[in-house]
């Protein structure tokens, strides 16, 4: 447990645990991220891409190119009951079998369940499967999903940003939304236990993602099955539910981090603008089965 847990802001200076590239629904290469987190200061940075670690060796390379430390995780799609769930996995093993085969079938579930929703858009929208595969810049080692939908509407000329598709046809409220088969909240807590890693919870009050959020007991069952902690620095986590969310971690002993959320210009939300501490950064690679890449230590 760190000082942050006292705290109702999120720390003024230390790490963004939370970004995206190229490699999922971002929009710049893990190397962009590098150099402009160490050109704003930052301490060190994490790459968090959905369901997978494809990015993860051209961010080690940039780590060790700008001397900025490197923590590497992904961004994890679970469900808990009827709550769509978003888990930050951090500095495990890649070559756990567990691991692997967890992200190969969420990420052959999301590539179907996009295929359905453009079949669905199509028959209202000028949009083809073509289309949003013009939005991918990584190739296979991407992990599709509504993202890419969004920026085929808008190069359709349908909408003006991704913002703005996401408020409309890409929404989970959309009459075009379908959910993504998911492992369990429970099932992606132990494989990343297994595989050595920390796990925690990505933006766990965030009332704009879904309109029933994770109950405490329901947080205080995955703490007893090895939760690690809750991302409480988030945009989209309101001042009454950061006190919830701080609460949970006072009571049971979590690290408390926050992050961006950054996806290049896929959305407003600024590399940096929530941070994590050093001393929970600390905590986060001593409790890894991986070493910190590039610069110094947390």
């Amino acid at each position: 447990m760190t000082r942050d847990v006292e705290r109702l802001e999120p720390p003024r200076s230390g790490w963004d645990l939370h970004c995206h590239t190229a490699f999922s629904d971002g929009t710049e290469t893990p190397r962009t991220m590098i150099a402009r987190a160490a050109e704003l200061g930052l301490h060190g940075v994490a790459i968090t891409d959905h369901d997978t670690t494809s990015g993860w060796e051209e961010a080690e390379a940039a780590a060790l190119e700008f001397g900025l430390p490197l923590v590497r995780g992904t961004e994890i799609t679970a469900e808990d009951g009827r709550v769509s769930v978003h888990m930050l996995a951090y500095q495990y093993d890649p070559r756990s079998q567990t691991i692997a085969q967890l992200f190969a079938s969420t990420r052959a579930a999301r590539l179907e369940r996009t295929k359905a929703m453009v079949e669905l858009l199509s028959r209202d929208f000028p949009i083809t499967w073509e289309d949003v595969q013009a939005q991918v810049r990584e190739g296979g080692r991407t992990t599709i999903g509504r993202p890419h939908i969004a920026d085929a509407l808008v190069s359709a000329g349908v909408y003006a940003n991704r913002s703005e598709a996401f408020a409309d046809a890409v929404s989970a409220t959309s009459r075009y939304y379908i959910p993504t088969p998911s492992p369990s909240t429970h099932e992606v807590v132990h494989a990343v236990g297994a595989a050595g890693g920390v796990i925690l919870i990505a933006h766990a009050g965030g009332l704009n993602r879904n309109p029933v959020l994770l109950s405490d007991r329901q947080i205080e069952d995955l703490i007893d099955d090895g939760l690690d902690g809750l991302e409480v620095w988030h945009r989209d986590n309101p001042s009454e539910q950061r006190r919830r969310l701080l609460g949970i971690c006072r009571r049971r002993g979590l690290l408390v981090t926050g992050g961006s959320d950054w996806h290049g210009k896929g959305k407003p939300n600024r590399l940096g603008e929530n941070l994590t501490d050093d001393a929970t950064v600390r905590e986060i690679v001593d409790r890894g089965a991986i070493t910190l890449v590039g610069g110094r230590s947390a």
